[in-house]
């Protein structure tokens, strides 16, 4: 019986859940164990000239490489861009607003440079009618959730406390306060600029890892050091003095000048080195600080490292926008010529 060679056998068809979404280009298929692959032997200079060239071997992903994850999770790539928030993404992919070339992305789906990422402009409409908010925070108030029974921040913006010199021209509705989120915290004891957001840009500016936006405070003090002694207060026997009496007036002149640059350079907090910091006086009981960070209750510890106590702490500046004569307890629109 003449011997007869069979086709190569087709393979089977993909189902079409995995034709749904590609993100990238499909492995080339394993050999099986038995046959390794090796790489294409060299040909010499010296080899003569019509010989036939060698057998040209198929190089193989390997099966590690094949099913290691690709790509950036769709989320994150649209914050990268600084198209939203992370979680802002989420819900443009949960109403189906999101593509990947061409098709509805779905949630968890991870993209290449190489992919074609489209919104649709519901989700950009939706954005334009997000709002942010300036606040003047008083003390006893938190920037976020309500906890110990302590009122949140948010409980103050209603139309009783809309400052009526806000030059938005925008007017308060219920729909303002869904979603809307601080940036930048103050802690309970701190007053001042205080920023609430529901849109996610403003808050990956402000917060985002890589935010380089620089933050101002007035910080009142009183020093507790060991060398600390009652400079500008009244006169009184060096018996009379504890060396743990805190300095309550005149700090500057008695602050020893190596703590202030430690202040500015050289202090860390949960084992992490800080930023260097802009820290001088304001006056003789007053220091500014400008921080590029916010560590939670930052600028307390880091008095605390050089025998400072804070007694007074309030922000003015976030980037480009001023906390201004915006009154205690009241608030104002971020207008769109506005920018941190």
């Amino acid at each position: 019986m003449p011997f007869r060679s069979r086709p190569p056998a087709t393979p089977p068809e993909q189902p079409a859940a995995s034709r749904r979404l590609s993100l990238h280009r499909p492995a080339a298929p394993a050999l099986p164990p038995d046959r390794p692959v090796s790489p294409p032997p060299a040909v010499s200079p010296g080899a003569r000239r019509g010989a036939a060239p060698p057998p040209r071997v198929q190089r193989v992903a390997s099966p590690v490489a094949a099913s290691a994850p690709v790509g950036t999770r769709l989320n994150k790539r649209l914050a990268e861009l600084g198209l939203c928030s992370r979680r802002e993404a989420d819900d443009w992919i949960a109403h189906g607003w999101v593509y990947v070339n061409g098709k509805v992305a779905e949630m968890g789906v991870k993209v290449t440079p190489q992919d074609k990422v489209t919104v649709e402009r519901a989700a950009q409409r939706q954005q334009a009618n997000q709002v942010t908010i300036v606040l003047h925070k008083p003390m006893g108030y938190v920037s976020g959730q309500a906890e110990d029974g302590h009122t949140p921040a948010v409980a103050l913006i209603n139309p009783c406390t809309h400052w009526r010199e806000d030059p938005s021209g925008l007017r308060f509705t219920p729909p303002h306060l869904r979603g809307l989120a601080p940036a930048a915290r103050l802690d309970i004891d701190s007053v001042g600029l205080l920023v609430l957001t529901q849109d996610g840009r403003v808050a990956r500016q402000l917060i985002g890892e890589d935010s380089l936006i620089d933050k101002e405070y007035l910080v009142r003090v009183v020093y507790e050091g060991p060398d600390a002694r009652r400079s500008g207060e009244r006169a009184a026997p060096l018996q009379e003095i504890d060396e743990r009496d805190p300095v309550r007036t005149n700090v500057q002149a008695v602050f020893p000048p190596a703590l202030l640059e430690r202040l500015r350079h050289g202090l860390s907090l949960d084992g992490q080195p800080l930023k260097p910091a802009k820290v001088e006086w304001q006056n003789p009981e007053q220091l500014r600080f400008v921080l590029t960070e916010g560590k939670k209750r930052q600028i307390r510890r880091m008095c605390e490292q050089v025998g400072l106590k804070v007694v007074g702490l309030k922000r003015i500046r976030i980037g480009r926008v001023t906390l201004g004569n915006l009154p205690v307890g009241q608030w104002r629109y971020l207008g769109t010529h506005e920018r941190f």
